[in-house]
């Protein structure tokens, strides 16, 4: 097999940060060759590939509908459009509510409007955006600040979700479970960003500290739901997305719950997780290939 597969960076980052390289030479070791891109360069010919993977679009929150129309122009797209569109806008984690998956308390704040706020620490951030940017975390006494920082967010035009702060991320981070082709590869896990952690040379997203794990038997339950119902719910099944990660925190009970889904451009591990992972992530794309 002999395919043509593009990778997509953004101006900023225009071969990503580097997890890829490890899975580009498992992509050529079953016959896919790959190059790298930038989502809005006029001069690209993204037609020209059999394969276009998101990888490092991470600057979409600044112009998310003329990243969409693009989204919509390119044939082969992974994730594809629809589930795009759907992630890249952090509301979704109410339609994983309605669905009976357990998330992280979340509270929408449409421009103009005013929550009732937390009695605990709280966490402020906009529904459109990546890499953490415009998040913020306060104390439950911080209310006038927390409240400027909400008007700044909805004088872009952006709605905000707020959340209580799960204070078990301080101590074990956050879990990030990666699936590829619908079956799990690996987890890593993230450290705490909302502490002061410097934002990276490119501005696009806050510097993590990453580290190996093995999820416990109820954060690999819980993933593999959120999986179904999402798979579900754009028609293809959970095969149908060639990459997932599900980020999950442990809530004040004890339990997991849902911070985040990242279908559009996540960060997948590749650096904390063995060979193995770009393997079953290269063995994925050829499967895609040939649907």
């Amino acid at each position: 097999m002999t395919a043509r597969a593009i990778l997509v960076g953004c101006a900023g980052l225009p071969e990503g940060d580097g997890d890829e390289a490890g899975a580009q030479r498992a992509l050529a070791e079953v016959g896919v060759g790959t190059r790298w891109a930038v989502w809005d360069d006029p001069a690209e010919d993204f037609t020209d590939a059999d394969l276009v993977i998101l990888r490092a679009t991470w600057d979409y929150s600044a112009r998310r509908d003329a990243f969409l129309d693009w989204c919509a122009s390119v044939p082969s797209l992974r994730n594809d459009v629809d589930v795009v569109r759907w992630n890249t806008d952090k509301t979704y984690l109410l339609d994983l509510e309605n669905a009976g998956i357990p998330i992280v308390p979340t509270r929408l704040v449409a421009p103009g409007a005013e929550p009732e706020w937390p009695e605990t620490e709280f966490v402020v951030k906009p529904s459109v955006g990546a890499g953490s940017r415009g998040a913020a975390r306060f104390a439950a006494e911080e209310r006038e600040r927390a409240r400027a920082h909400l008007r700044s967010l909805h004088a872009g035009g952006r709605s905000v979700l707020v959340q209580p702060y799960q204070r078990a991320v301080d101590a074990e981070g956050e879990t990030a479970l990666v699936f590829f082709g619908g079956g799990y590869s690996h987890a890593f896990t993230k450290g705490a960003m909302l502490t002061g952690a410097a934002v990276d040379e490119s501005g696009l997203f806050v510097t993590e500290k990453l580290g190996v794990t093995r999820p416990e038997a109820a954060y690999r339950a819980l993933a593999e739901d959120v999986l179904d119902a999402v798979g579900g719910w754009f028609g293809a099944g959970r095969s149908g997305l060639l990459y997932a990660r599900i980020d999950l925190v442990r809530t004040e009970d004890g339990t997991p719950a849902v911070l985040e889904v990242e279908l559009a451009e996540p960060s997948l591990g590749f650096g904390q997780a063995g060979p193995g992972a770009a393997a079953r992530f290269a063995s994925a794309v050829r499967r895609d290939l040939r649907r």
